[in-house]
């Protein structure tokens, strides 16, 4: 199950979509979830849907890595169907004691899984097509309003923990699935027994973990220092960030697929 965590990691291909600015691309990113929410039937989300897949053919990133990010929350996937399915009017399919599966309920079911998972593979084309430094000075430059309030170390210091928090996921994906491997070498069960006996069984594996996040942590705390490192007011970076016509057009084409959503939602 680990090693199907992908999220937070950069893949490079090149691509159209790699060479959008990250601010576009964070903007479009909220674009593009809020008219997944708005999507109020089953055209206009399966217009999303296309275009969503279209946006990951186009990245170059194997797809193979999107789904190992939705297999890693199949459970929530599963559950959400689940409980969906008794949510609905229409005909009545089956029937047993005083729940109901209807087709309104099937249709709602099949609908609120397809969102969450549109939800997963836009959110991994932002992180796999994006480096964090990139992220980051995106997020400090859309965020750069807040200066005129006094916040820019705020708004600087936050970016900062969003790009650290990206960089470790991976990072620590890795160190638990060693002190897994390295736990299991020892002899320890770790997936069989009853829930009590597996969840004791993690205690081997959170402590190591925590230690080693703390480690980590002091590590990176200790080189940004040495480097002199402040943040905030007065820092500049090597690489400026400027807008090109990839990013116009790619904001058209956005602008575009949603008129077209908000059309089918009132047609349909």
């Amino acid at each position: 199950m680990l090693k199907d965590i992908t999220f937070g990691q950069y893949y490079e291909s090149g691509s159209v979509i790699h060479r959008i600015d990250a601010r576009v691309k964070i903007l479009l990113l909220i674009l593009i979830i809020v008219f997944i929410f708005i999507s109020s039937n089953l055209f206009s989300i399966l217009f999303s849907a296309l275009g969503i897949f279209t946006i990951i053919l186009v990245s170059g990133v194997p797809f193979s890595l999107y789904a190992k990010n939705l297999k890693a929350i199949l459970p929530i996937l599963l559950i959400t169907f689940v409980i969906n399915l008794f949510y609905g009017e229409g005909e009545a399919l089956i029937s047993f004691w005083k729940l109901s599966i209807t087709t309104g309920g099937l249709y709602r079911a099949f609908y609120m899984s397809l969102r969450i998972a549109l939800l997963i593979f836009i959110s991994s084309a932002l992180t796999y097509t994006t480096t964090p430094n990139d992220l980051t000075y995106a997020i400090e430059k859309l965020l750069s309003p807040l200066k005129y309030v006094g916040l820019q170390n705020a708004v600087h210091t936050l970016a900062m923990m969003m790009t650290i928090v990206l960089r470790f996921i991976p990072i620590l994906v890795e160190e638990t699935q060693k002190i897994m491997n390295a736990q299991k070498a020892r002899g320890a069960d770790l997936e069989n027994g009853s829930l009590m006996r597996r969840i004791k069984a993690l205690i081997p594996i959170l402590i190591p973990l925590l230690i080693s996040s703390i480690r980590h942590a002091y590590e990176l705390a200790e080189a940004m220092e040495c480097r002199c490192y402040t943040g905030g007011e007065g820092r500049t970076r090597m690489k400026q960030m400027r807008l090109t016509k990839i990013d116009f057009y790619s904001s058209c084409f956005a602008v575009l697929g949603c008129l077209i959503v908000i059309l089918l939602n009132i047609i349909f």
